[in-house]
């Protein structure tokens, strides 16, 4: 069935989004009072990697992969998948495949931290398209600002250890892209 719509997906042009690595409703007491999806899910330790690998190129090799934005629950993963992502870069769209935001159990300072670390090491941060919310929550928005301030703290102390270059105005434009830019550019986004 995933196969599936990610076929009519690319078909449509659109953009998937995949989460990997939750192991839901593992209470089955609470499950009972409260009901499935209501908090009591928790880090799950699949492999992840070959059959990611086998999907993701089954769709390449017939032409129906789409952009996609693979997200990680077990922070275990994430040199995983900052790897994977650079075995389906086809030069079509920049940072199509794309290693998605700190996620879950993982949307807090380290989680942040270990994530993009783990794509710069990996990948290409320039090309990230940041952070994101599925909230309907006003409340989820800060989010956005927490992670702006995780970001250029990294890239602060690296311009400081002289990691990166001391050019506040180069590094300051990355961080325009990754926090707006790239999305912008990546889903089409029609701005004003």
């Amino acid at each position: 069935m995933l196969m599936q719509l990610a076929v009519m997906g690319a078909k449509k042009g659109w953009t998937q989004q995949l989460h990997l690595g939750a192991l839901r409703n593992t209470n089955t007491r609470a499950m009972q009072q409260v009901g499935p999806d209501s908090g009591y899910d928790t880090i799950a330790d699949f492999e992840i990697a070959r059959p990611l690998a086998r999907f993701l190129d089954r769709l390449d090799n017939r032409g129906n992969l789409t952009k996609t934005i693979l997200y990680v629950v077990n922070p275990r993963d994430n040199e995983l998948i900052a790897a994977m992502i650079g075995n389906f870069q086809d030069g079509s769209i920049p940072g199509k495949i794309q290693f998605g935001s700190a996620w879950w159990f993982n949307d807090q300072k380290d989680g942040m931290e270990r994530q993009i670390t783990a794509l710069a090491n990996l990948g290409l941060l320039s090309r990230f398209v940041g952070m994101l919310t599925d909230s309907r929550s006003f409340l989820s928005y800060p989010r956005h600002e927490y992670f702006r301030r995780v970001l250029c703290n990294l890239l602060g102390n690296d311009m400081e250890k002289e990691a990166l270059p001391d050019d506040p105005e180069m590094i300051g434009s990355m961080v325009q892209h990754i926090c707006y830019n790239n999305a912008v550019d990546y889903f089409g986004i029609d701005v004003p």
